[in-house]
């Protein structure tokens, strides 16, 4: 049996093999990327869900347009303006999570063999989508203060990027937050070069500390920023409800290529994300989140505050990931093994990197984990990486 060619450099991602492990007993994941499923608002969802259906079952039910259902769209609107972002209906796109605007994007700009820029870590996901539409990825060198503006020029010029994909604010896998100062240059770079910014936001209502950063988009007054936005960290990833914002050129051919993919979102979704937005709970129902999400971090980090001399991680504001460096020559790729023989599980930090290598990294989330269970696994950790030293 023959493959197309585009999937001879794709792999499944690392976190879904992965998942496989986690369905051991006992096993403590800081592995996934999920939002801790004890936060879902499942009640509230029900009943609107039930609301729904009786009384508009014969729309919801049905087929629906590729754009979206327009008062969604009306609701991100809002949502958007809140964040110093200013768009036109037409400029608006309901996907299928914003991993699908990820993939749009990749699909409708990028030819075999375009080069795309992106921050080095990155989102494993996006990885995956870019390499599908066999797309060159290079990475951008990043810093606490997010991707190196030096380094992004430098190659902008060396590579002519379509795109250059950032996740700004609590970042994936790192948790970094570029700064202001960084985000006004990249969109100057590449106004000046021609060269459009995929802005990927979706956690940027989950902050625990410190003061929000404007986004790229707010920035911009050229056209140059396609911006995406998630409900799955805030309401339910299993909904897959997010957006898409652009110049309506964008909009336009991400509508035509989604017709391809998925005709549209998901009704039922889409109206369930629009109706408990606008029931007057979800500002409440993200409050509890970061509180939840806080108390783990901060567990968290208290426990690597134990960990040898030598080991760095990362101090997010926000986000549900702490990234962690490990002494120069530790094999974290060796570390998952014992630690997974022990009942613990993370993402050894080399699957994010474009350009691989980086053995001595790591990513770990704690979202899912109770701090129970935050203090146990983080504990184990410890004591494997004593053991390899």
């Amino acid at each position: 049996m023959e493959f197309a060619k585009r999937l001879d450099n794709v792999t499944g991602s690392a976190i879904r093999e992965i998942f496989a492990l986690l369905a051991q007993p006992g096993m403590i994941s800081f592995a996934g990327g999920n939002p801790s499923p004890d936060s879902f608002p499942s009640e509230d969802v029900a009943k609107i869900a039930e609301t729904i259906i009786r009384q508009h079952g014969s729309t919801v039910l049905q087929y629906g347009g590729t754009p979206g259902i327009g008062k969604l769209k009306e609701t991100v609107l809002e949502m958007v303006k809140k964040r110093g972002i200013d768009a036109a209906p037409d400029e608006v796109i309901i996907t299928s999570g914003s991993t699908q605007g990820i993939g749009l994007a990749a699909k409708t700009l990028v030819n075999p063999g375009d080069v795309i820029l992106t921050e080095s870590p990155t989102f494993i996901g996006a990885l995956q989508n870019f390499l599908t539409y066999q797309a060159d990825v290079k990475g951008v060198a990043m810093d606490d203060e997010g991707m190196i503006i030096e380094d992004l020029e430098e190659k902008i010029i060396k590579y002519n990027p379509k795109f250059v994909y950032t996740i700004p604010t609590f970042q994936n896998p790192t948790g970094r937050t570029m700064l202001l100062k960084r985000r006004k240059r990249m969109i100057d770079v590449c106004e000046r070069c021609g060269v459009l910014i995929l802005e990927d936001d979706p956690y940027c209502d989950l902050r625990y500390s410190g003061d929000p950063v404007p986004t790229i988009k707010s920035l911009d007054t050229t056209n140059t920023v396609i911006y995406l936005l998630s409900f799955s960290k805030i309401i339910s990833p299993g909904l897959r409800v997010g957006a898409a914002v652009a110049d309506k050129r964008v909009i336009d051919k991400y509508n035509i290529a989604k017709q391809g993919e998925d005709l549209h979102t998901a009704n039922l979704s889409q109206e369930i994300v629009d109706a408990y937005v606008h029931s007057g709970k979800l500002e409440g129902h993200i409050k509890t989140l970061c509180d939840s999400y806080r108390k783990q971090r901060d567990a968290m980090q208290k426990k690597l505050e134990a960990f040898p001399q030598g080991i760095t991680y990362t101090k997010p504001d926000g986000g549900l990931f702490i990234w962690a460096c490990l002494p120069k020559g530790m094999d974290a790729v060796k570390l998952f093994k014992q630690c997974t023989d022990q009942g613990v599980a993370f993402v050894p930090g080399t699957h994010f990197f474009p350009e691989g290598g980086n053995m001595n990294t790591m990513r770990l989330n704690f979202s899912m984990p109770s701090i129970e269970q935050i203090d146990k696994g983080m504990d184990i950790l410890k004591s494997v990486i004593e053991k390899n030293i």
